[in-house]
C-alpha cells in the first residue's frame, strides 16, 4: 500500500489507479469494514488523527479530481460527503524520498512523465503541510 504524500498529478495512469484503489482500502480500514491492513505503516498518519475517514476522504477527493481531469470514471459515491479542514503534516525529507521513489517507477513504466519530472520539485498533496526534517519514522525504507 502506498498513500503518496506527492500531488496526485505527479502519478502515471497505472499509479494513480493504484493510488485510487488503496486509498480505499485505507478507508474501508478507517470505517471498521475489513480487518487486514488496520497496522500498516502507510496509515499510520491519518489513523494518529481525530477522524481519519474523514481525513481520507478529503485525500480521496484530491484523487478523484485528477482522475476526472484525465477522464478516468472512479467512482465518487464511495467517498460519501464528510470533507474536512484538517491537515498533516509531512516532512520534506519523505517528500524528496517518495519523489525519488516514484521516479524509478516512472523511468520504467511511462518516460515521458519520468522525463517531465525528473529535476522538478516535487509539490505535495494539498491534504499535507510541508515542513523541514529527514524521512518519516513510519516509512519502510528499502
Amino acid at each position: 500500500m502506498r498513500l503518496w504524500s506527492l500531488h496526485p498529478h505527479q502519478l502515471d495512469a497505472k499509479g494513480l489507479v493504484a493510488l485510487w484503489r488503496e486509498g480505499c482500502l485505507a478507508l474501508a480500514v478507517a470505517k471498521g469494514k475489513t480487518r487486514g491492513y488496520r497496522h500498516h505503516p502507510q496509515l499510520a498518519r491519518f489513523t494518529k488523527c481525530r477522524n481519519p475517514t474523514r481525513l481520507l476522504q478529503s485525500y480521496l477527493l484530491v484523487v478523484h479530481a485528477e482522475a476526472q481531469a484525465r477522464g478516468y470514471a472512479f467512482d465518487r459515491s464511495k467517498l460519501g460527503t464528510a470533507r474536512t479542514r484538517s491537515r498533516l503534516t509531512v516532512t520534506q525529507g519523505q517528500l524528496d524520498y517518495e519523489s525519488a521513489h516514484l521516479l524509478r517507477k516512472l523511468r520504467h513504466r511511462d518516460r515521458a512523465r519520468w522525463s517531465r519530472h525528473r529535476g522538478v520539485t516535487p509539490v505535495a498533496h494539498p491534504l499535507f503541510k510541508v515542513l523541514p526534517g529527514p524521512v518519516e519514522a513510519w516509512e519502510r525504507v528499502g
